[in-house]
This record gives C-alpha cells, sequence and structure tokens, in this order.
C-alpha cells in the first residue's frame, strides 16, 4: 500500500466538488428518468452505480489536503439530497460509504484511516451494519470471533447490509470467545462471504440491504480497525449516519414535488366543476402543489442547518465537543422528525394533484410514500421527539446508540 501524505499538494489532490458534481450530473438524470421502471421490475442500477462510483464521489467533504474534493458537511448533505432526489435507493445504497468517508473527514485518528482514504480514492465502495436477526435484544452481536493465531475466523449473519451488492468492503461486528466486541473490514469477495438479495420491504426496495453471511470467514490481525473500549470524545459518532436518513427524505419529499409540477403541466386534466380550463390553473392544484414545495423546502432546510451544527462540533475537544456533540445531535434528530413527516406529506399530497389516472402503476408515484416510510422505520420518530423534549426540559443528554 502507498501511503497518503497528509499534506498532498492541490496539483496531486483528487477531483474537486464542482467536477464530481459534473460527472455525476448526467449520471443522476439516468437514474431519475429510470428509478419507476427499475423499482417495478426488481432492476439494479449497477451501471449507474459504478459510474457514480467512478466519479470518486464519496471524496465529497474530505479536505484537499488528503487528497478529497474539499466541501462542508452542508455539501455533503446537499449531495445526498440530490442524489435521493433522483432514486432514494440508490442514495441510501450509497450510505456505507458516505459514513466511511466521514470518519475519514472528521477523524484524524481514525485507524487505517490512510489506507481507507486509498480506498476511496480508488472509487470503492463500502457496505457495513451490526444488525443481526439471530435472537435477543436489538443490538446484540451474535456472531462469533475465535482465535486463529494473530488473526480471528468469523461465523454469523448480519442483516440490512445496505448497499452489499454493489460495495467492495464490508465492515460488521462480532463477539470473541471472551466477550469482547471487535469490529473489522473485509472484502466481499473474501472466501466465506456470501451475499443474499433477501430484503423484502415494502420500499426502498433496491438498496440492496439484505443479508451478508460469514461462514468460517478469516479476519486477519491488521483487519481489525476498533473495539467497545474505543470511546471519542463526543460519543454520538451517529449522528451523520442519523443525518444522512433525514437527506434522504428530503430528496423523496424534492421527488414528489417534481412530480407533482410535471404531472401538472403535462398530464392532469381539471375536474368537471373546476373553473379552470387547465389544472395549472385550478387553485387547489396551485394550492396543493404549494403545500407539497413547502413540504420540500422544509425538509432540506432542517437537514442543512442540522449539517452546519454537526460540522462545528468537529473543532472541540475533551469536555466541549461532548457537549456539542450532544446539542448537535439533538438538532438532527429534530431534524430527522421533520424530514420524515414533511417527506411523508408530500408523497401523499402528490395525489391530490390529479384524478384516477395519477394512481396508474406505471408511474409509480406510490413508492415516494413506501420509500419515505420505510426510511422513517429505521428508527422511530416518537423517540427522537422524546430524547429532543428530554434534553429540553431536563439537559438529559441523547442515548449514545447512534440512532440519535
Amino acid at each position: 500500500m502507498t501511503a497518503i501524505h497528509p499534506h498532498r499538494t492541490p496539483e496531486t489532490a483528487g477531483p474537486t466538488v464542482t467536477e464530481i458534481r459534473a460527472a455525476a450530473e448526467p449520471i443522476l438524470r439516468r437514474l431519475g428518468e429510470t428509478a419507476a421502471a427499475r423499482e417495478a421490475v426488481r432492476d439494479y442500477a449497477f451501471a449507474e452505480v459504478r459510474a457514480l462510483a467512478a466519479t470518486r464521489i464519496a471524496l465529497t467533504g474530505i479536505a484537499r489536503d488528503d487528497g478529497g474534493a474539499g466541501g462542508s458537511l452542508r455539501t455533503v448533505a446537499e449531495l445526498i439530497i440530490t442524489i435521493a432526489r433522483a432514486d432514494s435507493n440508490v442514495a441510501q445504497a450509497l450510505r456505507g460509504t458516505f459514513l466511511v468517508a466521514n470518519r475519514v473527514a472528521s477523524r484524524p485518528d481514525l485507524p487505517q484511516r490512510d489506507l481507507t482514504l486509498q480506498r476511496l480514492r480508488n472509487g470503492d465502495l463500502f457496505a457495513g451494519t451490526a444488525n443481526e436477526r439471530t435472537g435477543g435484544a436489538s443490538g446484540q452481536v451474535n456472531a462469533t470471533a475465535r482465535r486463529a493465531g494473530a488473526d480471528w475466523i468469523v461465523d454469523g449473519e448480519k442483516y440490512y447490509s445496505t448497499g452489499g451488492l454493489y460495495a467492495a468492503w464490508f465492515s460488521t461486528q462480532a463477539r470473541t470467545e471472551d466477550g469482547t466486541v471487535i469490529r473489522f473490514t473485509v472484502p466481499f469477495d473474501r472466501a466465506g462471504v456470501e451475499r443474499l438479495d433477501d430484503f423484502d420491504a415494502v420500499g426502498q426496495r433496491l438498496t440492496a440491504s439484505g443479508t451478508t453471511r460469514f461462514t468460517e470467514v478469516w479476519v486477519y490481525g491488521h483487519e481489525v480497525t476498533e473495539t467497545e473500549d474505543d470511546v471519542p470524545d463526543n460519543p454520538w459518532q451517529g449522528s451523520f449516519a442519523q443525518l444522512y436518513l433525514a437527506a434522504v427524505e428530503a430528496g423523496v419529499a424534492a421527488r414528489a414535488f417534481d412530480d407533482a409540477v410535471a404531472f401538472a403541466r403535462d398530464k392532469a386534466r381539471p375536474i368537471k366543476h373546476s373553473s379552470a380550463a387547465a389544472s395549472v390553473e385550478d387553485p387547489y392544484v396551485r394550492q396543493t402543489v404549494g403545500q407539497i414545495a413547502a413540504r420540500a423546502q422544509a425538509a432540506r432546510a432542517v437537514v442543512l442547518l442540522a449539517a452546519e451544527t454537526l460540522e462545528s462540533v468537529r473543532v472541540h475537544t475533551g469536555p466541549q465537543a461532548r457537549s456539542a456533540g450532544a446539542a448537535a445531535a439533538v438538532e438532527v434528530a429534530q431534524a430527522g422528525v421533520i424530514a420524515i413527516e414533511s417527506a411523508l406529506a408530500a408523497a401523499e399530497l402528490l395525489f391530490d394533484v390529479g384524478g384516477g389516472s395519477i394512481t396508474n402503476r406505471d408511474l409509480g408515484f406510490d413508492r415516494h410514500w413506501r420509500n419515505a416510510r420505510t426510511v422513517a422505520n429505521h428508527n422511530p420518530r416518537q423517540w427522537k421527539q422524546a430524547v429532543a423534549g428530554a434534553y429540553h426540559l431536563t439537559g438529559a443528554e441523547p442515548p449514545t446508540t447512534g440512532l440519535f
């Protein structure tokens, strides 16, 4: 492996944010044009995702001195919303890669940081999950890791391996014989690693979020990156992961707005008792489109504001990092509530723009609500609201489970 120089010059840095966005634009246009048809027949966007990876899209938000594209966390959030506006399935499938990139951008002490950065610069995609369906409480790790000299042999199954069919690398956890939980990253083509396309939710059907099975998988000692005892000053490291979900919801709301406008302009007809000659002149169609626009704007606004707050945490260390991290986690949770509710409302209001024909299956407009609903169920918004209320009323810190 060639080490990444910590002070890379602009001449050898990666592509800029502007260059990445320009290269991604035609790919995202294709994704948007084909999203409904692909979801109807379970057709994964392998070519388009490979093309997005080739733009090195996940370098967005990583400093130029590190060979990244530059840009703030707000820039990253804007990009996620744009991807989700084209196809929320693809945005969700890229989540693992952007989570890895965010850790590189925000943690100079990240284990194997140079190696991970090199993989991102190569355009590699990542997936990862600790989730299991093997019994026990949510979050319980039942996958096992037993010693083999300096290495480990891992057995177990992980579910919600979002983006797994697209990715080159998989990060997860296993419990050792003495009960310690280790975290590691292995290539998907490692012997004994099996990807199953068995995700069967009502929405987000093409996120490749099924099972990853480990059968006698050899994990080398240097591939173990962290243990459960590694606790940073800001323990709310999951805040970006939650911001990402909120950004996906904002993208769904934006796409519902796009489809409402296009349908009203090009396909809708005024109902018999309307005073308008065209649907775009009908006052209730106008009101509905205005409502959808407001919902989409609200979702986008809270996500971008939370992104700015979350980035401000990075300058702090010690107790200040903990205090700022808790406040940012609450703001991200609040943004998630608004983004979820805005996306669900926008997706439902879309159907008020037209008559019976707007429900035709070939349009696939029902996918917006199904996708928003599925993303919302990752982390119940009732908990987010209750945690935010407790913080404001009593100063209680949010849980450090990664869900806030």
